[in-house]
């Protein structure tokens, strides 16, 4: 008979996820997780599989509570400006708070995986391409209302947000320096005009 799962898989993913926010995937070692998340090396492979099992819960995890987050907040209707402004400028207070300058999983993993593991791959190229939807209806909106004008197409301009909010993430985590980074959230800004 089968033993029954005996603790919090929620809790074990995200012990796992700060670790691989350390120390990304490949400086993460079955250990370190055994560690992390007090499970024993049979308990991590009889949930996930595998370390990367175990990554990926821990990657979809980093997704529900952060992009999709951004995603429902871009939803909500308000000024255009406004909203964008809080996505960029919400990104540098989290990173800035961040002083353990824990990396974004996101960025990490298009770093380090996506061009080994399509399964990570995938998972970004979806995250992307929500962030960009809800940046791209947006857009349009506030185009049609007149309150951005049209002079650069809604999709570059979507797809340019969501490289400016990756790149504030990298350079984040480089030198979390509170004016740089918001200086150049105000210049992506001023793309919109």
């Amino acid at each position: 008979m089968a033993r029954t799962r005996e603790f919090d898989t929620t809790a074990a993913v995200e012990a796992a996820m700060a670790a691989f926010r350390r120390t990304g995937y490949e400086g993460t070692s079955i250990q370190d997780l055994v560690e992390a998340t007090g499970l024993g090396r049979g308990s991590i492979y009889g949930a996930f599989g595998s370390k990367e099992g175990l990554y990926l819960a821990a990657l979809d995890l980093y997704r529900e509570r952060f992009a999709r987050p951004l995603v429902e907040l871009l939803q909500e209707g308000a000024p255009a400006r406004e909203l964008i402004r809080e996505v960029l400028v919400g990104a540098v207070d989290e990173i800035v708070r961040d002083g353990s300058r824990h990396a974004c999983l996101i960025v990490g993993a298009a770093t380090e995986r996506a061009h080994l593991d399509l399964d990570v791959r995938d998972r970004l190229r979806d995250t992307a391409r929500s962030l960009e939807a809800a940046f791209f209806e947006v857009i349009v909106r506030a185009q049609e209302s007149g309150e951005l004008p049209g002079r650069r197409g809604a999709a570059d301009l979507a797809r340019f947000l969501v490289t400016s909010l990756q790149g504030l993430r990298v350079m984040g985590a480089i030198e979390p320096d509170r004016a740089a980074l918001t200086a150049s959230a105000e210049v992506a800004l001023a793309a919109l005009d």
